[in-house]
């Protein structure tokens, strides 16, 4: 029965993932930034029949961590579920995305209404002065910057190496990092159809604050210990044992 419900639940993602990209692409010649309202309604939508047909809900800790103003928001990446997420926890955003995401007809199309930094993950120095060259113009125009400093999606209890570029731009823009992790990957497996029941929980760490001219390699080192502690913490409790 679980395995029915997350198949209807992939159905209606990907229905209302191409409604979204009718409506962005419908609306953005009438936007005088882009149309980004939609973003919250679209991931409300995903997110409450996730909930309603797989019984996957979520809640989100430490919200008040979110600070003031437009920062780098930097997020553990093990599913689908925080790119969706991320629409309603963060405010309006740029996204760190590869630039393959692009060329998907219609949902590309409406992804690129929304100003976000398309990068080929392949292409070493450059990518990282794109992200921070598109940052700062990002930044400038009052969005947030959003990103998935692993590059790509790993499995529960494992971790790849930080990127460079978010933790470079906040090097020498002095804007804080703001952590995000989540277990939502022992509920929504990378490349797994079925979804079980239970609550991801997203935790909002405290800003990074002290980022203005300091070592990239070391503000990047304290974003990955504060994201995978936490995630340990959070995998070791709804499994009942100890981290």
């Amino acid at each position: 029965m679980q395995l029915l419900r997350s198949l209807l639940f992939t159905t209606f993602f990907f229905a209302g993932t191409l409604a979204f990209a009718v409506v962005v692409l419908a609306c953005a010649p009438f936007s005088r930034w882009h149309p980004y309202w939609i973003v919250p309604i679209w991931a409300r939508a995903q997110l409450g029949a996730l909930k309603l047909l797989c019984g996957l809900g979520y809640v989100v800790e430490g919200a008040e961590n979110i600070p003031p103003g437009n920062h780098i928001a930097m997020w553990k990446h093990s599913s689908a579920f925080e790119a969706v997420a991320q629409g309603l926890v963060i405010p309006p955003q740029a996204w760190v995305l590869k630039r393959e995401l692009m060329w998907i007809p219609l949902f590309g199309w409406a992804v690129h209404c929304m100003r976000p930094i398309a990068i080929n993950r392949k292409a070493g120095a450059s990518a990282v002065n794109q992200v921070v060259s598109q940052g700062r113009q990002r930044l400038a125009d009052g969005m947030w910057i959003s990103m998935f400093p692993e590059g790509t999606r790993t499995p529960p209890g494992q971790t790849r190496r930080y990127g460079i570029s978010g933790a470079l731009l906040a090097s020498q823009t002095g804007k804080w990092i703001v952590p995000v992790a989540h277990d939502a990957g022992d509920y929504w497996p990378r490349r797994a159809l079925f979804k079980k029941p239970g609550t991801i929980r997203v935790v909002i760490g405290p800003p990074i604050t002290n980022t203005l001219g300091r070592d990239p390699q070391e503000i990047n080192a304290d974003v990955q210990a504060w994201v995978e502690t936490k995630v340990a913490e959070l995998r070791a409790a709804h499994a009942g044992r100890t981290p």
